[in-house]
């Protein structure tokens, strides 16, 4: 009899174990996908602020045909969707074409002056603010998630119900360039 209370008792706490961990999983994916979607919503207002800059500014920057057409056709693959790998590689993307553009946007006087694009460009600052604020969440809770589904034992549990890694968001590689400041006049 007290053998039996034993195999019960060891049963019943693997299963509130097993229960717990799958749980635990579950949450912290739902984590990940509303960090992401967090991510996201600052996407879709930077991608709706940019044909409004481009707009504002094509008059002035005849000369710089380029650099919008690259912001116009990476906003482009970023809107198209895909897996969040490809999301990420095409944010990236756009978050280089949009530094080329300030660059650019730099060396046009009249362009800080008119109002319009003053304000989009705060706007777009803004955005950007977000969305580096929302990408650092999204890291820290895919480490968290990535992290727990690899520890033993949840591993095993993990790899059961087919728990599988997020991609971090990193840091474009036109992000990562050192800026180049010329300070001459």
């Amino acid at each position: 009899m007290v053998v039996v209370g034993i195999i019960v008792a060891i049963v019943l706490i693997a299963l509130f174990w097993f229960v717990g961990t799958y749980n635990s999983l579950v949450s912290r994916k739902k984590r990940v996908e509303n960090a992401w979607s967090q991510i996201d919503v600052q996407l879709k207002r930077r991608h709706d602020l940019i044909p409004n800059l481009v707009n504002s500014v094509k008059g002035y920057m005849k000369y710089e045909r380029e650099t919008l057409e690259a912001v116009i056709n990476a906003r482009a693959k970023a809107i198209s969707g895909g897996s969040i790998d490809d999301r990420i590689k095409a944010e990236g993307e756009l978050s280089g074409a949009l530094s080329r553009l300030l660059a650019v946007f730099e060396r046009y006087p009249e362009l800080k002056s008119n109002e319009q694009v003053k304000q989009l460009m705060e706007e777009l600052t803004s955005t950007e603010n977000r969305i580096t604020y929302a990408r650092q969440f999204y890291n820290d809770t895919v480490m968290k998630y990535n992290t727990s589904i690899e520890m033993f034992p949840t591993n095993i549990v993990a790899r059961m119900f087919n728990f599988k890694p997020f991609p971090f968001f990193e840091a474009a590689a036109a992000e990562k360039e050192t800026p180049k400041v010329d300070l001459t006049f």
